[in-house]
């Protein structure tokens, strides 16, 4: 890299070019993290870590063919069915959440996109969540104007679309919705006032190049993501993507790293895939800039770590719980530990919320 381009490392930017992405990611490991970990520490605490939960709401039976997905009705998973739940059943989940140090409280649905009385059903749950103190966030899909605008005036704080891959890569992976879909779900979500959450998966076959591309669609978005979610694949048995050959941990860190140089005031989050990384490989994605992660021991419908677990690495580590975000709308007064997105009910790995 030129001297000015390594000057430039650490500026709000979103006309980064694909060869920059690629010249990010062809850097020696070692001078690439020292750039991630110096932007990091311009815009954070290296020191803390966001911590999230997600509840999923309405489980399996979804009719898109994404080739990593257990919940999908294409594929053999053994994922039963679920109906979407009862509001008070959500506010069961949230008001364990916050007892367990919840701030945010993620609420995730198996749809393609959401009918008129599933978004009514939801912004009920969303004005509950609220009222519990909690700030909220949601993945049902995609989203027309004014559903996107009807969730923003229920309170919906964040709204969770993955771009999952690059451009050139993603009918390799998704045939029942195209790139410009999910774009168009971002920019529905961004006109209405909800903050975006969005990112990728690594592990599904994808080259290098991919991976720029994935980086480069995300740094090059209208607005940066609020959070960047990057998911290991998990492998399930019956899904297109089972036997898939592993990524090399250090492609992910690289992955990590790169997203923190691109997007510096984002929440880069390690989502799906954990349970199957060492506390070593965890550790070295902190350092590479990853500020956010899932808590609890379920994602969707795929295995985390235990909240134990990830009590005694933070502990290990020196790490904290980010604070939280003094709530500005409800009586409420939030908790200490920040949490957006992890499950103690069903959850996929496509790293929603």
């Amino acid at each position: 890299m030129t001297r000015l381009s390594v000057e430039r490392l650490g500026q709000i930017r979103t006309d980064w070019t694909l060869d920059e992405v690629r010249s990010l990611l062809d850097l020696p490991f070692a001078d690439l993290l020292f750039h991630a970990q110096r932007v990091h520490r311009e815009h954070f605490d290296p020191n803390e870590v966001q911590v999230s939960t997600l509840l999923s709401i309405k489980t399996g039976a979804c009719p898109e063919d994404c080739a990593y997905c257990p919940q999908s009705v294409r594929y053999d998973t053994g994922i039963e069915r679920e109906a979407l739940l009862d509001v008070e059943t959500v506010l069961e989940h949230a008001r364990a959440a916050r007892e367990s140090g919840a701030t945010r409280f993620c609420m995730g649905a198996a749809y393609r996109n959401p009918k008129k009385h599933q978004i009514a059903a939801v912004a009920e749950m969303i004005r509950g969540v609220r009222a519990l103190g909690l700030e909220t966030c949601a993945t049902l899909g995609m989203l027309e104007p004014e559903q996107a605008e009807a969730l923003k005036a229920a309170g919906l704080d964040y709204y969770n679309h993955n771009l999952d891959t690059s451009p050139e890569y993603y009918d390799k992976i998704i045939t029942t919705r195209t790139y410009q879909d999910r774009l168009d779900t971002l920019q529905a979500v961004r006109d209405a006032g909800i903050k975006v959450c969005c990112g990728g998966i690594l592990g599904m076959g994808e080259s290098k190049a991919d991976r720029a591309g994935l980086l480069h669609s995300l740094a090059t978005l209208p607005q940066h993501p609020d959070s960047v979610p990057i998911n290991q694949l998990v492998q399930v048995a019956g899904t297109p993507l089972f036997g898939a050959a592993p990524l090399d941990p250090l492609d992910f860190v690289r992955t990590i790293a790169v997203a923190r140089i691109l997007m510096p005031k984002a929440h880069v989050r390690l989502s799906a895939g954990r349970s199957e990384m060492s506390d070593e490989l965890q550790a070295l994605c902190f350092l590479a800039g990853a500020n956010s992660i899932f808590y609890g021991d379920k994602l969707l419908t795929t295995g985390n770590p235990e909240e134990d677990a990830d009590r005694q690495l933070f502990a290990r580590l020196g790490i904290r719980p980010e604070a939280a975000v003094p709530a500005t709308d409800t009586a409420t007064p939030v908790l200490h530990a920040r949490h957006e997105c992890g499950s103690p009910n069903h959850v996929d790995h496509r790293g929603r919320g």
